[in-house]
């Protein structure tokens, strides 16, 4: 899972963000600052507690920092998602007012915690896997991740 210290070549900022699960085991957010308000809805309703959702965006990210335009786009029902080397765009689908502009480098911030608290959630163990049971959910996600795209995650060895 990796520690909550920044990644190596990252910004330390300060995206006063606070994620908790409710009686239903789903993700919650709490914002500080209301101008991250639609980045915590997109989070908890798009990406939501599918592992590979955050892999794909932790990717796009990745892509975008580094210089490189995102393998494809952001596919959603509920958020039109824009990644460029310098702002992450979120247009909710669902609310026409809702619209968020996000420096890559808060994003980017924003997701390595979203993905750590994805890691610690507790185990739905009543639901049976076919890929790899054997591994912790998130761990049978990123393998299937790199198998479907046939690479490792840009991430790997760095946040997982």
């Amino acid at each position: 899972m990796g520690s909550t210290a920044p990644l190596p070549g990252t910004a330390v900022l300060s995206v006063d963000i606070a994620f908790s699960l409710d009686g239903f085991r789903l993700p919650l957010y709490e914002v500080a600052d209301q101008r991250y308000e639609t980045l915590g809805v997109w989070l908890i309703s798009d990406i939501s507690i599918y592992f590979r959702a955050c892999l794909d965006a932790l990717e796009m990210v990745d892509d975008v920092s580094n210089g490189r335009r995102p393998a494809e786009e952001w596919s959603s029902d509920k958020f039109e998602v824009g990644f460029t080397p310098e702002r992450v765009s979120l247009q909710n689908l669902w609310l026409e007012g809702q619209h968020g502009e996000y420096a890559v480098p808060e994003v980017r911030e924003v997701l390595e915690r979203y993905w750590r608290f994805l890691v610690t959630m507790p185990e739905r163990t009543h639901l049976i896997r076919e890929y790899h049971p054997d591994l912790p959910q998130w761990q049978a996600d990123l393998l299937l991740w790199e198998e479907t795209w046939k690479r490792p995650h840009p991430y790997r060895g760095r946040l997982f």
